[in-house]
């Protein structure tokens, strides 16, 4: 009898195997991964100052601290309550369903500060909320936008898009 040893013939077609299943081979390209980068390191430092200002505003019920911070012509998008296009509103809204019934906590890394040429800038981040009266809930992470106003060194945030 008379065998053959299968490797002659076994490595090119596994050298053209892997050839062919190669990403540059089929046209399949690897996806990069997105990396924010800072535009101007004084503007994120300003607007995270600005952001954790509010936030602890928020979680600590200080209405006036809030009412501060909002535009007066303030427009409020919640995926689930809708559009409010009055800043009163937001505050009471705040005060009667959020004070000492919700807290809110940031999802480290983040916040995105992008400027926005002779205007102000936007902030983009993730947080959860938590339940006080039921700790034990489940918290999902949900999105958020800001766009903040610059008047000289006033900012306010003008509009604010709340996603879960």
């Amino acid at each position: 009898m008379n065998f053959r040893k299968p490797f002659p013939v076994t490595l090119p077609l596994l050298i053209f195997f892997i050839a062919a299943c190669s990403n540059k081979q089929t046209g399949i390209q690897k996806q990069e991964a997105y990396v924010y980068e800072i535009d101007s390191q004084e503007l994120y430092d300003k607007l995270i100052k600005l952001d954790s200002l509010y936030w602890k505003s928020y979680n600590t019920c200080d209405m006036k601290t809030q009412a501060s911070m909002y535009a007066d012509s303030l427009e409020f998008y919640h995926d689930k309550a809708g559009l409010t296009t009055s800043k009163q509103d937001v505050l009471n809204g705040i005060k009667n369903n959020v004070c000492d019934k919700v807290t809110r906590e940031l999802i480290p890394g983040s916040i995105e500060i992008y400027p926005i040429k002779d205007y102000g800038a936007i902030v983009m981040g993730v947080h959860k909320f938590h339940n006080k009266q039921e700790p034990d809930a489940p918290s999902h992470p949900g999105r958020y936008i800001v766009i903040w106003q610059q008047t000289g060194n006033d900012w306010k945030m003008k509009r604010v898009i709340s996603l879960h």
